[in-house]
């Protein structure tokens, strides 16, 4: 990539300060046992729904930005896997067999194998359509029933019977993934504004350059530091 746009890497490290935040208060109320209400509320899924589709997006755009989607794709799809084995072994009332993890390395694996007829649409058109069919199929899960208890239609977004601690299928967000990888032939091609590469706050930037390694690290850490806590003031 010959230009770093830091500003995306900013959002990117806001967005994960957010996902951190997020998953201290889903220990505290669905694993530790506390009483927070609001924490189920439509509000804080709309919120959660907010900042992880802008992580979407950004992820979408870095597809036109990285030397290879492959092992991006491939490195991703490992980690998720990784999530999915310590969660079995250490918490299997908390597994995730489809996270956002497993999302991504999908993703990215997918645009790997058809960007080049990607290519052949238009950006604004392509993103458009994207992101309309994201609002489109967004209830998905929720409204289509009866459906063979398949993992794959699991994955894909269906109601199977299978579960995740984490999950994020295929439909609808990867729409939000293909409308960010559409938008970054924009930055791929340095037609965005110059404000895109700006650093305001180098240390969200950095934050939003080590994503990977933060999302892996901060839970056990996390959960470690509460387990602990809580077992002490019994």
């Amino acid at each position: 990539m010959k230009q770093r746009y830091h500003l995306l890497d900013m959002v990117r490290g806001i967005c994960i300060i957010l996902v951190v935040w997020y998953h201290i208060l889903y220990n505290l109320s669905e694993i530790f046992g506390g009483e927070y209400a609001f924490f189920r509320s439509g509000g804080m899924n709309n919120f959660r729904d907010g900042f992880v589709g802008v992580l979407m997006v950004l992820a979408g755009i870095s597809c036109s930005l990285t030397r290879s989607n492959l092992r991006r794709g491939i490195r991703t799809l490992a980690g998720g896997l990784l999530i999915t084995a310590v969660t079995a072994a250490v918490m299997p009332g908390q597994l995730i067999t489809f996270g956002i993890l497993h999302f991504f390395g999908c993703c990215m694996l997918l645009y790997a194998a058809a960007h080049r007829l990607l290519e052949k649409v238009p950006v604004m058109f392509g993103a458009a359509v994207s992101f309309l069919l994201y609002f489109m199929t967004r209830n998905l899960y929720s409204v289509v029933t009866g459906v063979p208890r398949s993992f794959l239609l699991f994955a894909l977004g269906f109601r199977t019977g299978h579960s995740s601690a984490d999950y994020y299928p295929m439909i609808p967000w990867i729409f939000l993934f293909l409308a960010g990888g559409f938008l970054g032939r924009l930055f791929a091609r340095g037609t965005v504004p110059d404000v895109f590469q700006k650093d305001p706050v180098p240390a969200l930037s950095w934050l939003g350059r080590h994503t990977m390694i933060i999302y892996l690290l901060h839970q056990p850490v996390v959960y470690g530091a509460m387990a602990l806590y809580f077992s002490l003031i019994k």
